[in-house]
C-alpha cells in the first residue's frame, strides 16, 4: 500500500488521485470518480469533493493509497 502525505487537515478525492499519479488531470479524476471506479474506505465514492482525512484509504485499479497527515 502506498501512502500520500498531506500537510492540511484533509485533501479532496480528485486532488488525491492526481497527487498520487493515478489520474493525469483533474478532468480525468472527475470522470473516473463519477463512473464509480474509485472506493474510499471500501465503499464506492462518486463525489470528487469527498474530503479524505488521515487514515482514509483510496482504491483504484488495484492500487491502494493511504492518506497520512505529515
Amino acid at each position: 500500500m502506498e501512502t500520500l502525505t498531506i500537510r492540511d487537515e484533509f485533501i479532496k478525492l480528485g486532488q488525491a488521485l492526481k497527487a498520487a499519479g493515478l489520474c493525469e488531470s483533474g478532468v480525468d479524476a472527475k470522470f473516473t470518480i463519477q463512473d464509480g471506479l474509485v472506493k474510499v474506505d471500501g465503499e464506492v465514492e462518486e463525489r470528487r469533493g469527498r474530503k479524505l482525512y488521515d487514515g482514509s484509504i483510496v482504491e483504484f485499479e488495484g492500487h491502494k493509497i493511504k492518506i497520512c497527515k505529515g
